[in-house]
C-alpha cells in the first residue's frame, strides 16, 4: 500500500515539474518576437503526445484486463504444476514408470510450454502489436535468438535426453571422455564432476552425448563393482600358494565384500612370470582409490611375509637372494608401527626383535638366573666359598698374596 502511494506521489511530482518547466519556457520564449509563435503553441506541442497516450491507454483498457486475467491463470497453472512436481519428487504420490528424479526436469519443460502458449495467446492483445514497427522488431529479435542459441538449444536437448536416459545420477562415480570423477551437479546445459584430486571438471551435455560414459556406481549398489589388480609371479612358486596369498590379502582389505568372495584368474603365462589377476567386489564405487591402495598394501605384506618375490617387468636372471622385505624391516624409520606415532623414540631393531620374538624365552632365562643366584647365596650362607664381593683382587700367575 505504501509503495503504491509513493508511486502516485512521484508521478504527481513529475507532472508538476513538467508543467512548471513548460510555463517557464513559454514565458522566456514570449520575450522575443521571433519565438512568440513557438510560445503560443508550446502547450499544443506538449499536450498532443500526452493526449494520444491517454487516449491509447483508455482504448487499451479491455486488452490490459485480458492480459491481467491471462497472467493470473498462467500463474495458477504454473503453481499447480510445481505442486505436482514436488509431490512426485518427494514420492507423496507416484506414477507408474515415472522416476522421482524426472519430476523437476519435467516441470521445467511443462513450464516452458505453458509460457510459450501464454505469449502466443497474449500477443494480439499487446498494445501496438499490430503496427509494422512492432512486427519488424519482433522479427529482428527472433533472427538474433535463432542464430545465437544453436549450441545452447543443443545442450538443452542433450541435457534433458541424459536425464530421461538415466545415464548417471548425483553421487555416481563415472568416467566421461577419460576423466574419472563423482557427479556433483547435473544442469540442463552442463554437468559437473569432482575428480579424486578435488578438481571440478565441467562437461557440456552435448559433448557427453557424443562420448563414452562408464558408470561405476550403477551396478555397485546391488551386485557390487569388481576391482582387479595384476601381479607377476615366477614359475618356481606354486600357483596354489599364490592364489591363497592373493585371496588372503583381498579378504583382509576393508571395504571388500566377502559375498561374493574374491577370486583369482591366471591371465597370461608370460616368458618369465605368470600374470595373476585378483578380483574383489565392492559396494562403494566412490572409494575406489582407497580400496586399491589398501589392497596393494596387503598384497605386499602377504608376499613379503611368506618370502614370495613379485617379479619386476624387466627380467634377466634369478638374483642370489629373493627380492622381498623381511617382516622385521616393515616399519623401518621413519615408518611407525600401528599405535606408535611417527617421530616417537624407538627401541633399537635388535632389542625390538628380541622382545617380540623371544620375550617368553627371555623371561624363562631370567627365572633360571634368579634360581641359580638364590642357590649360590645359600651355599655362601652354609660356609662354602666366600661371596664374590669378599674375595681379594685377582693376582697374576706366580705372584704371592700380600700379608
Amino acid at each position: 500500500m505504501w509503495s503504491a502511494l509513493g508511486t502516485v506521489l512521484r508521478l504527481i511530482s513529475w507532472l508538476s515539474s513538467l508543467l512548471l518547466t513548460v510555463i517557464a519556457l513559454q514565458f522566456v520564449l514570449e520575450q522575443f518576437p521571433w519565438t512568440r509563435d513557438v510560445a503560443e503553441n508550446i502547450f499544443a506541442y506538449v499536450g498532443r503526445p500526452l493526449s494520444v497516450l491517454a487516449t491509447g491507454a483508455v482504448d487499451a483498457i479491455p486488452n490490459l484486463v485480458f492480459l491481467l486475467v491471462l497472467a493470473l491463470v498462467t500463474r495458477l497453472v504454473l503453481r499447480l504444476l510445481a505442486f505436482v512436481a514436488d509431490g512426485l519428487q518427494r514420492q507423496t504420490f507416484t506414477l507408474r514408470g515415472f522416476d522421482p528424479e524426472w519430476a523437476w526436469p519435467t516441470y521445467r519443460i511443462a513450464r516452458t510450454v505453458v509460457l510459450i502458449f501464454a505469449v502466443v495467446v497474449a500477443y494480439p492483445f499487446i498494445p501496438g502489436s499490430s503496427t509494422e514497427a512492432f512486427k519488424g522488431v519482433s522479427l529482428f529479435v527472433g533472427v538474433l535468438v535463432s542464430l545465437g542459441s544453436t549450441s545452447v538449444i543443443g545442450n538443452l536437448l542433450s541435457g534433458y535426453t541424459m536425464i530421461y536416459r538415466r545415464a548417471f545420477r548425483l553421487g555416481d562415480r563415472v568416467n566421461i571422455d577419460g576423466v574419472v570423477g563423482e557427479v556433483v551437479e547435473i544442469r540442463v546445459t552442463v554437468t559437473h564432476l569432482r575428480t579424486p584430486k578435488n578438481e571440478e571438471v565441467i562437461f557440456p551435455n552435448s559433448l557427453i552425448m557424443n562420448s563414452k560414459v562408464t558408470n561405476y556406481s550403477a551396478l555397485a549398489r546391488q551386485h557390487g563393482l569388481i576391482l582387479h589388480t595384476n601381479v607377476g609371479i615366477g614359475y618356481e612358486v606354486p600357483w596354489r600358494q599364490v592364489e591363497a596369498l592373493l585371496i588372503a590379502a583381498a579378504s583382509a582389505t576393508p571395504g571388500v565384500r566377502q559375498d561374493p568372495p574374491p577370486f583369482v584368474l591366471q591371465r597370461r603365462l608370460g616368458d618369465f612370470a605368470i600374470d595373476y589377476e585378483v578380483n574383489v567386489y565392492v559396494s562403494d564405487a566412490t572409494a575406489m582409490p582407497q580400496t586399491y591402495d589398501r589392497l596393494h598394501r596387503n598384497i605386499l605384506d602377504q608376499f613379503n611375509e611368506h618370502g614370495v618375490q613379485i617379479m619386476t617387468p624387466a627380467y634377466e636372471s634369478d638374483p642370489e637372494a629373493a627380492k622381498v622385505v623381511p617382516k622385521s624391516q616393515w616399519y623401518s624409520p621413519p615408518a611407525a608401527a600401528p599405535g606408535i606415532p611417527i617421530g616417537a623414540p624407538r627401541v633399537p631393531a635388535a632389542r625390538a626383535r628380541f622382545s617380540l620374538a623371544a620375550s617368553g624365552q627371555a623371561a624363562r632365562q631370567r627365572q633360571r638366573r634368579l634360581a641359580r643366584g638364590r642357590a649360590t647365596w645359600r651355599s655362601w650362607e652354609g660356609g662354602g666359598s666366600p661371596a664374590p664381593w669378599r674375595r681379594s683382587p685377582a693376582r697374576p700367575p706366580g705372584t704371592a698374596r700380600s700379608s
